[in-house]
C-alpha cells in the first residue's frame, strides 16, 4: 500500500466514509518518500528499540518505524484515524505497533510502562510547545526526541542568541538540534509553511537541583512576561520584588539594569534563581 500517494490517501478516506485533513486535528499527510528515508535515518533505531508515534495518521511513517524497532506506540487522537490506520496495519502484516486512541496531554506515560523509549513523530503544529514540555518533563523521559515541526518553531527552539521562553524552556532540559528542512509540497494536503525535522536529547543532569526548577521557570515565566521590556521591571512586577534589592543582585551578577529576558543565557537565570528570594 503507497501512503505516499495522494490517490491512495484518497481513496482509503472514501472507503471509510471519512473527512481527510481535519483542521482541529492538523492534519496533514507526508507524501514525500525521500523526507521519510530521513526521518528514520535521523532517529538512529535500533532493533530492540521501543518507539512512541504521536499522532500517526494513516501510518506512513509507523510503518517504516516497525520495520525498524521491537515495537512502535502510536498515539492518535483522532478516532477515525485509529480505524483507518489499524486495518492498514492488518492488511499490511504489521503486529508489533500497538494503537492507542488517546489524547497525548492528557495520557498518563506511567500507563504505558516504557523503562526505555524514544519519540518519532510528525506532530500537529499546535502541539509542539505543550508536547516537547510534556516529555520533558516526565519522569520517564525518551532517550531522543525526533520531530517535525513547524520550521519557524524548531528555529526558535535551537536559537541560542536572542532566546525565547520556549528555546529556554527547552534548552534547560536537553540539547536541540534543528536537522533538515522541510517543504510545505512535500504534504498533502500541503499546509502554508515548512516544516523541519528537530532533534531533542535530555540532559543526563540538569543545572540546577530538581528541587529548583520551579523557582527556575517562575522566574524565567516573570521575565519574559512582557519580553520587549526591560528584565528589571517584569521580574519586579510580576514577582512583587523591591526594585533596590533587585538592582543590588543584578549588579552582583553583572547583569546591565537595562537588560531583556532574550538576552540572558543559562548561566545568568541560574545565578537570579540562586540570589532571588521569592
Amino acid at each position: 500500500m503507497n501512503l505516499t500517494s495522494s490517490t491512495q490517501i484518497k481513496k482509503l478516506f472514501e472507503e471509510f466514509g471519512i473527512a481527510y485533513a481535519k483542521k482541529e486535528f492538523g492534519q496533514n499527510f507526508l507524501v514525500n518518500k525521500g523526507v521519510l528515508k530521513k526521518i528514520i535515518d535521523a532517529s538512529d533505531l535500533k532493533k530492540d528499540d521501543i518507539v512512541l508515534e504521536v499522532g500517526p495518521g494513516l501510518g506512513v511513517l509507523t510503518l517504516e518505524l516497525a520495520k525498524k524497532v521491537k515495537k512502535v506506540v502510536a498515539v492518535e487522537k483522532d478516532k477515525n484515524m485509529v480505524r483507518v490506520l489499524r486495518e492498514v496495519l492488518k492488511r499490511e502484516g504489521v503486529k508489533n505497533v500497538e494503537v492507542l486512541n488517546e489524547d497525548i496531554l492528557k495520557l498518563d506515560f506511567k500507563k504505558l510502562k516504557l523503562k526505555k523509549y524514544k519519540v518519532v513523530a510528525n506532530i500537529p503544529y499546535y502541539l509542539t510547545s505543550a508536547l516537547i514540555r510534556k516529555f520533558l518533563e516526565s519522569e520517564k523521559q525518551p532517550e531522543k526526541i525526533v520531530l517535525m515541526i513547524q520550521k519557524e518553531v524548531a528555529q526558535r527552539i535551537c536559537e541560542t542568541k536572542k532566546m525565547s521562553l520556549l528555546s529556554l524552556s527547552v534548552q534547560f532540559y536537553a540539547i536541540p538540534r534543528l536537522l533538515f528542512k522541510v517543504s510545505k509540497g512535500s504534504f498533502f494536503p500541503s499546509p502554508k509553511v515548512d516544516s523541519a525535522v528537530i532533534e531533542i536529547t535530555p540532559k543526563k543532569e540538569l543545572s540546577l537541583p530538581k528541587k529548583d526548577t520551579e523557582k527556575f521557570f517562575k522566574i524565567v515565566k516573570a521575565g519574559f512576561f512582557a519580553p520587549r521590556k526591560q528584565l528589571l521591571g517584569n521580574l519586579v512586577k510580576e514577582l512583587s520584588l523591591d526594585k533596590e534589592k533587585l538592582k543590588s543582585v543584578f549588579e552582583k551578577i553583572n547583569l546591565d539594569l537595562k537588560i531583556r529576558a532574550e538576552d540572558l543565557k543559562e548561566k545568568n537565570w541560574i545565578d537570579l534563581v540562586k540570589n532571588i528570594k521569592i
